[in-house]
């Protein structure tokens, strides 16, 4: 932590964002609303600021900050990469995380139908079988990479039998999920969003069919109600908005998240090994505690972003109107003015869910029970099916993907025994 100065600090730095929490501390302790100059946001670390500026979505808006963030760094090159959606393809609309209200609780309650816990029980089976049908095609190997043969397929499948994707075109689905997230990340070339922009737009026309289908011959898939639902002002949600909620609402938010946190997960245990020895003493007991463990620590999201309606003042420290604020919830879910020893594993801890890895107030994430489903099977097929699960040697070097929003591991090679 010595070697952090505050004064050349940015989150734009991939070693930062590779591993954040020596910054975080630094930041809660002596700064903790903190302009980031190169990336000119203000970033905000400490749990109940984070907690409040949620809960408050009356002074902290939501609308378009992707866009507000993309624009505060290059506005000219955001023009730009704008036009080529608007020549080519559709330009993609603000998303259910991104929408104040009215609007955002019309489209949420769409969401709301299709992800109720009655159909999350129903599907409970079906990410059962997906797990250990994963499983099967590793386990008598004795090694695998967990993030491409487990932690990627398993909640993208998932949410593909959803929308009614066939599953043979799951890592096509992939490939345009990681162009969204490499362009998300803030962190590429010109060339190389532009590259990833005319994926997007791969994506938008390998659904504009099944859209226009769909409108035809309505079913019960979250798809069909996205599509045909009317809202308030008696329209339908355009094929640009559509499209927008399909890419980043349901199969970004929908797989990520738990892709990266069970990657994460699967790497505490080996680092751990008490604490996967007492996973496996009881796995009824302690994997809930652990799911939730894993969130807080790793925070799969790191960050989204807030804009100030008013002046405000946060940290001591006075903050203009129309000001972009990244709370960074994986500083907020190690702050030890609200867990008891932040950085370490706890798998006794009585509030290891109050963390806010998945937001909170009226944009706390509705694929929340999924994500936890997913990862509850995840870990335990993978307690069930393997011991001695530990880090294959010198195959690891534990980097993630330079992103300012999300952060996930690139790779984990591990070794095991079929039990």
């Amino acid at each position: 932590m010595r070697d952090i100065n505050l004064e050349n600090l940015t989150f734009m730095d991939p070693a930062v964002q590779d591993c954040p929490y020596p910054a975080y501390e630094v930041l809660r302790a002596e700064a903790p609303a903190f302009y980031d100059r190169a990336a000119g946001i203000w970033v905000i670390t400490k749990y109940a600021d984070i907690r409040s500026i949620i809960m408050n979505p009356a002074a902290f808006s939501s609308e378009a900050t992707v866009e507000l963030a993309r624009d505060s760094i290059d506005p000219d090159r955001a023009e730009r990469l704008r036009d080529i959606y608007r020549a080519e393809g559709w330009e993609p609309q603000p998303t259910l995380s991104l929408l104040d209200e009215p609007r955002h609780a019309e489209v949420r309650a769409i969401f709301t139908r299709a992800l109720r816990a009655g159909k999350i029980k129903a599907l409970d089976p079906f990410i059962e079988s997906v797990s250990h049908d994963l499983v099967d095609r590793f386990v008598d190997k004795g090694e695998c990479e967990i993030v491409a043969q487990y932690s990627v397929p398993l909640p993208l499948i998932a949410i593909c039998s959803q929308v009614g994707v066939p599953i043979d075109d799951v890592w096509q689905i992939k490939a345009w999920t990681d162009a969204w997230m490499r362009r998300f990340s803030l962190m590429i070339s010109e060339e190389e969003e532009i590259e990833c922009i005319r994926k997007e737009i791969e994506f938008q026309k390998y659904f504009h069919k099944i859209v226009a289908d769909i409108k035809q011959h309505p079913n019960d898939s979250i798809l069909s109600d996205l599509a045909n639902t009317k809202m308030s002002d008696g329209r339908e949600l355009t094929y640009a908005e559509v499209s927008s909620h399909l890419l980043s609402d349901i199969f970004v938010g929908g797989s990520e998240t738990s892709t990266n946190a069970i990657s994460e997960g699967v790497l505490i245990m080996c680092q751990h090994p008490d604490h996967y020895a007492l996973l496996n003493s009881d796995i009824d007991k302690y994997l809930p505690t652990f799911i939730e463990e894993v969130l807080r620590l790793q925070s799969p999201v790191q960050s989204l972003y807030r804009v100030t309606r008013e002046a405000v003042e946060i940290g001591g420290v006075e903050i203009p109107a129309r000001s972009v604020l990244s709370l960074r919830f994986g500083a907020g879910n190690r702050d030890k003015d609200h867990f008891e020893r932040p950085d370490a594993v706890d798998l006794l801890r009585c509030n290891a869910g109050a963390h806010m890895s998945f937001g909170g107030g009226i944009h706390h994430c509705i694929g929340a029970p999924l994500a936890r489903r997913e990862m509850y099977w995840a870990f335990r097929t993978l307690l069930d099916r393997t011991t001695g699960l530990s880090l294959a040697p010198g195959k690891n070097d534990f980097s993630h993907h330079p992103g300012m929003m999300l952060r996930s591991l690139k790779e984990l090679h591990v070794r095991f025994r079929r039990r």
